[in-house]
């Protein structure tokens, strides 16, 4: 009966905290293995941009107004917006 307690704890602590985040982190790796040119993304520094190549763990992207071209490392970015055309 005293073990039920704290094995009862660690299982809300599973389900509340860790398996979410877990979730997640899953979500967020799928979302970097599917970057592609032309993709709008938005970095964990808050700069916004269009991606221009890819290479093994950098992207480079091109930032307005004035076109620069940013490299940056692909795990710092925090969201993506795919380009489509809407007929």
């Amino acid at each position: 009966m005293t073990l039920l307690l704290p094995l009862l704890l660690i299982g809300v602590l599973y389900l509340l905290m860790i398996r979410p985040q877990q979730k997640r982190q899953k979500q967020w790796q799928s979302m970097l293995a599917a970057v592609k040119a032309g993709d709008r993304i938005t970095t964990a520094g808050g700069i916004r941009g269009v991606i221009l190549s890819l290479k093994d763990d950098a992207v480079i992207i091109r930032v307005a107004p004035d076109n620069l071209k940013l490299e940056i490392a692909k795990s710092a970015i925090a969201s993506v917006t795919t380009q489509e055309t809407s007929e």
